[in-house]
């Protein structure tokens, strides 16, 4: 007997948790790196027509108002009451006055809007509860230079292309030069071989040669090569170093060379150790990815959020507010009420663009409250860092943070994400202080930074004749109350970028 499935219509209540653009864009506000933010700001002052950077003079002058006294600061409870006060008086829904009739006086309304304004400016720099500081001249001009320095480069495949126009080839070999070059990874090694060329293209066999060679012969040394034997091996001859001990190891005894076997090597060549350790290091200057500098990115501009000074005996943590357009709400809102006194369409429009400045302007303040609290909760826990560096470094986790700080992990997670301060030790992404800890036998805990700074003093200050294994370091670390597995240690010196033991030997 078959059963026939049944179809059973029903309801069924769940939460489904749905971001709004305006959330969407207070997330983004706080994720992005400042210098990323400054774009994002600037866009903002182009596409909404009530947004305006206040001049460099009105900044100064507010700045110096908050400095004074007590009433230009608030308490965080009075700030996030006011914001909540400024979120909520941004409907600006002109229907509430008499019952639900719409309202649409068109005075009441600029008057309104006014009032409205002066009560987010009033908030808006109330929340600034760190005076702004202006850079110097001297500061600024430097800022602007890097800024200015910032440019597009070429990629290595342009490079290359330029090259092959301003050389002897003649069209057709142009043809085949252009397909060789598009045939190039971005570190300049050729990802198809000559006889895949030859079908491909439809060319000779000699002419795609040909062809290969003038690239070869191109800036940067090493390009067109099909491994890294042959990358070195162009460089050499770029240097005239055919007849040199690198040139034979490299062509050679590649493959001894990667693991370092210097004694089997001097052997097949009849020569010293010592000179196959030499030129061993000759080659390791050799550029392994000559088209790496042609990378997108390749130099990152960082910015730091946060600035630690030492003044009058304690740590003080400042926003870089600098880098930052000030704006605010404009003016001119009015002036664009006033033409489209008989444009209810254009007043709502002009309506939502405000509502979209204020919170634009609450987030970033928002913004930069939440990562100035959580830079001096940082500096507050790592005081030990401040004065002595990466070996006093404490672990620390984003949870902890969160809870001093009052938000969601995930909060402190995205605010400190691609983030830098700049501390009296450098300058540092501010995730680098968040790390685990080792447990030691007596005293705090360690953490793991602290540990691998260990590891790499321990190994800079071993005989290079005799380099300490993974269980001689486990031995010293313990000597030091801090216990580790071989294992461990291996995992820390791997991230360290530090060779085995037998791969760091001296002869």
């Amino acid at each position: 007997m078959a059963f026939e499935p049944r179809m059973q219509l029903g309801q069924r209540q769940a939460q489904v948790q749905i971001m709004s653009p305006q959330m969407q864009q207070s997330l983004a506000i706080l994720q992005a790196p400042i210098l990323d933010l400054r774009a994002l700001i600037n866009k903002e002052l182009q596409e909404n027509p009530v947004l305006e950077e206040m001049p460099q003079e009105e900044g100064i002058a507010a700045e110096n108002s908050n400095a004074e006294g007590d009433s230009g600061k608030v308490s965080e409870a009075e700030a996030a009451e006011s914001a909540l006060d400024a979120a909520s008086i941004t409907t600006l829904d002109p229907t509430a006055e008499n019952g639900n009739e719409p309202v649409d006086d068109f005075q009441a309304e600029v008057e309104r809007l006014v009032e409205l304004n002066e009560e987010w400016r009033d908030h808006f720099n109330a929340g600034q509860t760190t005076p702004l500081q202006r850079p110097s001249e001297d500061a600024e001009e430097r800022r602007q230079f890097m800024f200015d320095s910032i440019t597009v480069g070429r990629s290595l495949q342009e490079h290359l292309l330029e090259q092959s126009h301003t050389g002897d080839l003649d069209e057709d070999e142009r043809v085949v030069a252009e397909l060789i070059i598009g045939n190039l990874d971005d570190y300049g090694y050729l990802q198809a071989g000559v006889e895949e060329l030859v079908n491909t293209s439809g060319h000779s066999r000699e002419i795609i040669e040909e062809v290969l060679a003038v690239i070869r012969s191109f800036e940067p040394a090493g390009v067109g090569a099909i491994d890294l034997r042959e990358c070195l091996l162009l460089q050499l001859e770029r240097g005239g170093r055919i007849d040199s001990l690198e040139y034979k190891v490299v062509d050679k005894h590649m493959d001894a060379l990667g693991r370092r076997r210097f004694p089997e090597i001097a052997r097949a060549l009849g020569v010293e150790i010592d000179e196959i350790q030499d030129a061993a290091e000759n080659i390791g200057h050799l550029d392994p990815r000559p088209g790496r500098a042609f990378q997108p990115n390749a130099d990152q501009y960082v910015v730091p959020e946060a600035v630690v000074e030492w003044k009058d005996g304690e740590y003080i943590v400042t926003s870089n507010n600098a880098d930052l357009p000030q704006i605010r709400i404009s003016n001119s809102y009015k002036d664009l009420l006033a033409q489209a006194k008989n444009s209810r369409d254009v007043r709502e429009y002009i309506r939502a663009k405000i509502r979209d400045g204020k919170f634009l302007l609450k987030s970033i303040n928002q913004r930069q409250e939440t990562i100035l609290k959580i830079a001096r909760q940082i500096v507050q826990r790592q005081r030990m860092f401040m004065d002595g560096g990466v070996s006093h470094l404490k672990p620390m986790t984003m949870a902890e943070i969160a809870e001093a700080v009052g938000v969601h992990e995930t909060t402190v997670s995205r605010a400190v994400s691609g983030k830098y301060i700049q501390t009296p030790q450098g300058l540092f992404e501010m995730r680098y202080f968040f790390t685990g800890g080792i447990k030691t036998e007596s005293g705090p805990d360690m953490s793991n930074a602290s540990v691998k700074q260990m590891i790499a003093e321990l190994v800079a200050n071993e005989t290079k004749g005799t380099p300490f294994s993974d269980e001689q370091i486990v031995k010293l670390l313990s000597g030091k109350n801090v216990k580790l597995a071989r294992r461990t240690v291996a995992k820390y010196r791997d991230e360290l970028g530090i060779l085995s033991s037998n791969m760091r030997r001296v002869y």
